[in-house]
């Protein structure tokens, strides 16, 4: 086996969320594929993109997964040329046929796994901004995401609200007290200008950078979490 071959087994195997979880056989798939060395070059980058970067969502990358729908499009339409005209290359055997025509087979299964798992763990922690930042997104990850992960963002977080103002007569705030507060009241410290702050009992404060307050908990939480607000006294 190559030593890439084993470098990409062994990202693989460091791998512990669902998204890594990719039912399927690598040393397998590339003992199969050396005819086809770099066919799946692109969707392994896909999944090393976020294997690299676990805490953040980085840029939608367009041109790879235009790569892989390309590759996955060429594969396809070879095998059915391939299954209407078993006799197309007579220099070749049947027995050989077949076996490129397997081999395209587990590169399309496994260009597949990669491109789905890529899509789903986006749209996984997508899901987690919303419960960060709430409807709202920082314009430098808004400015990460393809116009579908826009669109499935703004998606989620109505339906989201729906489901909060459903619960009881008047609704309930599940992004308060995420967790269990020691105090109603936090001290916190304003890191950027953010003018006036209406607390839920009509008080108005005004947020000037660097300027202390002590508010009610649930009230500035959501600002602590988009990095408005922090906490003076942890």
């Amino acid at each position: 086996m190559s030593f890439k071959c084993a470098s990409v087994i062994s990202v693989f195997r460091s791998m512990f969320s669902p998204f890594f979880l990719i039912y399927y056989q690598l040393i397998d798939f590339f003992q199969k594929m050396d005819a086809h060395e770099g066919v799946a070059d692109a969707a392994i980058r896909l999944v090393q993109e976020l294997k690299h970067n676990p805490n953040i969502i980085p840029p939608y990358d367009a041109t790879l997964m235009r790569q892989c729908i390309d590759t996955l499009n060429r594969l396809y339409d070879q095998n059915a040329r391939s299954l209407m005209d078993p006799t197309g290359d007579p220099t070749i055997s049947p027995e050989q046929i077949t076996t490129q025509r397997e081999q395209r087979t587990a590169a399309i299964i496994y260009i597949w796994r990669c491109t789905t798992a890529y899509i789903h763990e986006r749209a996984c922690r997508i899901r987690s901004l919303r419960w960060r930042f709430g409807g709202i997104l920082p314009i430098s990850i808004r400015n990460n995401l393809s116009e579908a992960e826009i669109e499935f963002f703004n998606s989620y977080s109505s339906a989201l609200a729906d489901f909060q103002s459903s619960l009881g007569e008047s609704g309930v705030n599940l992004m308060a007290n995420t967790e269990p507060p020691k105090h109603l009241f936090v001290q916190v410290r304003v890191k950027e200008d953010y003018g006036e702050f209406e607390t839920n009992d009509g008080n108005v404060v005004i947020l000037n950078k660097n300027s202390l307050h002590s508010l009610p908990r649930q009230d500035c939480e959501m600002l602590i979490r988009r990095g408005i607000l922090e906490i003076a006294n942890p």
